[in-house]
C-alpha cells in the first residue's frame, strides 16, 4: 500500500510540474483530450496501463 501512495504522490508532482511549467501546453493536451472518442481514449488508456505494469515489474524485477 505504501508503494502505491509514493506512485501516486510521484504522478501528482509530475502533473504539477508540467502545468506550473508549460501551462499553455497542459491546456491544449487537456483540449486534445477531450475531443478525442472514447474508443480511442479507452485503448491508449489500456496501452498506457500494460506500459505502466511493464515498467514497475521491471523495475521491482
Amino acid at each position: 500500500m505504501f508503494d502505491f501512495i509514493a506512485a501516486l504522490g510521484l504522478v501528482f508532482a509530475i502533473e504539477g510540474l508540467l502545468f506550473a511549467a508549460v501551462p499553455n501546453l497542459a491546456k491544449d493536451a487537456l483540449r486534445s483530450a477531450a475531443e478525442t472518442p472514447p474508443e480511442r481514449m479507452r485503448l491508449i488508456g489500456l496501452a498506457s496501463a500494460v506500459v505502466g505494469v511493464v515498467l514497475v515489474w521491471l523495475a521491482r524485477g
